[in-house]
């Protein structure tokens, strides 16, 4: 594996090790994004907060690095609409500008895109 794309894929597994746990630290702030047509909100915050973290952690293993990869675009797809009900609802959240929660949106494309760098078995298996 190239070295820039080794590098950034330690910064992709810190990017949702961190991400998972804040998830369970700060349980309140992901409980307040949470659009209010879905059903279990703490649950499914610790169940994202999970993935993220073991899904992340996953990439680092070669073996299971695609599939690692798959889930994660597949968790970025699934809280899609907590980012839309973010930026929808603004007013919501006084201390985040509208501007930011738009701009979420496109990034959850820029890490799908970057999480599927890595769905590449013949990638996984020449990593040492």
């Amino acid at each position: 594996m190239h070295k820039a794309k080794l590098f950034l894929k330690y910064v992709l597994t810190a990017f949702f090790v961190v991400a998972g746990v804040n998830h369970f630290v700060n349980a309140d702030f992901y409980l307040n994004i949470m659009p209010p047509y879905l059903p279990w909100h703490l649950e499914l915050v610790y169940l994202s907060g999970l993935f993220e973290i073991v899904l992340g952690l996953l990439l680092l293993v070669p073996k299971f690095m695609p599939v690692a990869a798959w889930g994660l675009i597949a968790l970025l797809i699934a809280v899609f609409p907590a980012n839309i009900h973010m930026a929808l609802n603004s007013e919501l959240y006084p201390d985040l500008s509208a501007l930011v929660l738009w701009l979420r949106l496109p990034l959850q494309f820029v890490l799908i895109a970057w999480a599927y760098w890595y769905t590449s078995p013949s990638t996984s298996a020449r990593e040492t």
